[in-house]
């Protein structure tokens, strides 16, 4: 039981000809109950390898294989990725006018299990989520994301993460745009669902660090991951930063 990502490369279209590596013969394992944090300045590949593990549509895979749980989704697509387990927290929510968000996570969880669930059932885990969170009670019919600080998008994404529960999460940048408070808000919110769940933080600072503790810390530096550790390596990058691995 675990993700692997065994020398996986990746690009991206600049133009009609040419193409950018955005990955490098990256390695990679991820067991249920770890907590891996990911960390590197900008354009060191983050996003890029949180993206191609979920298979976005501007990235192509060029070489490497992934497998979850022992299956190839190396050419799966996104939605069977999904429904295998894999869940992506986006860095930058997209806004979906019209969708209410209760009923676009309804329809969410039933496309995973095959069948939407109960409704009174759904209201009350919904609910309950939402308390969790902090959220008002009018977030279930507003639409997703249309008008949303940044703040209530992470809460949302975090949201998603609690009523989907899947077996494997990427947490692209969640602790960006939170104040303290929020962040401390998200962080228990994770706490409490993540048993049983490999979860995987990308972030530039330690801080949402400090409140989920990460098992492994992995340093992305041109596409590579350049050095992994234990948790106080991420301690080590707020004192030294980042230069000496660029």
């Amino acid at each position: 039981m675990s993700l692997v990502v065994k020398d996986l490369r990746a690009r991206v279209q600049i133009n009609s000809k040419e193409y950018k590596t955005v990955l490098d013969k990256v390695n990679f394992t991820a067991k249920p109950n770890e907590i891996h944090a990911i960390m590197g300045p900008n354009g060191s590949g983050k996003s890029s390898f949180a993206n191609t593990l979920a298979h976005h549509p501007n990235y192509e895979i060029s070489s490497g294989k992934i497998t979850l749980d022992g299956e190839d989704i190396t050419k799966s697509s996104p939605d069977e990725i999904a429904r295998l387990g894999l869940f992506l927290s986006f860095q930058h929510p997209p806004e979906i006018e019209g969708v209410g968000v209760s009923n676009f996570l309804r329809v969410a969880k039933g496309s995973i299990n095959g069948k939407k669930p109960n409704i009174r059932q759904w209201v009350k885990d919904f609910s309950s989520f939402q308390k969790n969170l902090k959220i008002d009670k009018e977030f279930a019919g507003r639409s997703l994301n249309v008008g949303f600080s940044g703040g209530e998008k992470k809460k949302n994404e975090i949201l998603q993460l609690s009523l989907l529960n899947p077996k494997y999460a990427i947490l692209d940048e969640i602790d960006s745009g939170l104040d303290v408070d929020a962040l401390k808000i998200v962080a228990r919110a994770v706490n409490k669902i993540k048993k049983d769940m490999g979860l995987i933080i990308i972030t530039h600072y330690a801080r949402i660090l400090e409140h989920i503790k990460p098992d492994f810390v992995h340093i992305f530096a041109n596409g590579k991951i350049v050095k992994s550790g234990k948790s106080n390596l991420a301690k080590q990058l707020e004192i030294e930063g980042y230069d000496k691995y660029l």
